[in-house]
């Protein structure tokens, strides 16, 4: 591509810059990190997700940056991101042992530990709440009191090791667990994706890809796009699962904490030969994780999952090089913000061309 280098116009952009961080506070107000963090967590969970960076506080500070844009929010944290040691790597977890707050199957009414509705905008009715343009520090305390008030009293053990509704299809013969992988996975932030990719690769590109590019590609695998028939989500779940790391001086994993994630587990029937090469059918599943509370994203991610576990570059959904190029925010983004930089040279090449065709009719 040829690009034209301009010269002379430092003021004009620095003077772009002096617009941006104006109209950020030009009304005298503003909104500071722990606000954001309170009052917009999906977005900071989104943020943090496509970042693969998981700090509330440097995405809060990355959306007020952005002024809310989530693109410009996750260039920004994984800029940062670039910049931050790898120093250790986390122990693998295994999610049985999540913390839950939120459990649901669309698949099975009644399941071992049962449901557990929890935080969700499902159940609300889509008005808009014209009490809240009125909001205040004493409605708020009121709204926190009333809750608190008809709260039951906690029970965290009973939220603990609740078993996997994946389980009880296995016991029944009706999933087989593929055999276990102990390979280092690729880590996508350290080498370049390339094709044909891991799963490894794909999981961490179908995380950290862009929350509407993966549910509109989720959406587009279920209109016939792709090779899957009708999933139906196994189980959400979100929950805190712990992060241990090796070392330190110990000789015990060492215990930083707790992250908050949305883990989904879709089931797909499929067609298989038994011993006897009589056709049958079980299941398979597509699997979905990401920081923080996400579920439409991670629901599709678990639906791309399995598309891309097929590799049928005949369906769109199926083709893992045009996914995962598309879902990645920053890449998508650079790729058509370049767009607004000077293609002088390039342009007036076509012009010209343009220009000697028709000359050549006339």
């Amino acid at each position: 591509m040829g690009y034209v280098a301009i010269k002379g116009g430092q003021a004009a952009i620095e003077e772009a810059n002096r617009l941006v961080d104006y109209h950020r506070v030009k009304s005298g107000r503003y909104l500071d990190v722990e606000t954001i963090k309170a009052g917009l967590k999906p977005l900071v969970d989104q943020v943090m997700s496509e970042s693969s960076l998981y700090d509330e506080d440097l995405a809060a500070l990355a959306i007020k940056q952005a002024e809310g844009s989530p693109e410009e929010a996750v260039f920004l944290l994984r800029a940062h991101r670039s910049t931050l040691p790898r120093m250790y790597y986390s122990e693998t977890v295994d999610t049985r042992n999540m913390r839950v707050m939120r459990r649901i199957s669309a698949s099975f009414k009644d399941i071992l530990g049962g449901q557990i509705l929890g935080k969700s905008q499902d159940f609300r009715h889509r008005f808009l709440d014209f009490d809240l343009v009125n909001e205040t520090d004493a409605t708020v305390a009121k709204t926190i009191a009333s809750f608190l008030d008809l709260a039951p009293e906690p029970e965290p053990l009973a939220l603990t090791a609740i078993p996997k509704v994946i389980d009880y299809l296995a016991q029944q013969g009706l999933y087989h667990y593929p055999p276990l992988d102990d390979a280092t996975p690729d880590d996508i932030t350290k080498k370049s994706l390339s094709f044909p990719s891991s799963r490894s690769q794909r999981l961490q590109s179908l995380t950290r890809g862009q929350s509407g590019a993966v549910i509109s590609l989720g959406y587009a695998e279920l209109r016939g796009f792709g090779i899957s028939n009708h999933p139906n989500i196994g189980e959400l779940r979100v929950g805190m699962i712990p992060l241990e790391v090796q070392g330190l001086g110990r000789e015990e994993p060492y215990y930083f904490g707790e992250i908050e994630v949305t883990e989904v587990e879709c089931f797909v029937a499929k067609e298989v030969k038994d011993e006897q090469q009589q056709v049958t059918k079980t299941f398979d599943i597509g699997y979905g994780i990401t920081f923080g509370h996400n579920e439409t994203k991670t629901i599709a991610m678990s639906i791309l999952d399995y598309s891309l576990e097929q590799n049928d570059k005949a369906h769109p959904t199926s083709n893992p090089e045009f996914v995962l190029l598309s879902i990645d925010s920053v890449e998508s983004t650079g790729f058509i913000s370049h767009l607004k930089l000077p293609h002088y040279v390039t342009f007036q090449s076509l012009l010209d061309g343009i220009r000697s065709i028709k000359e050549k009719k006339v």
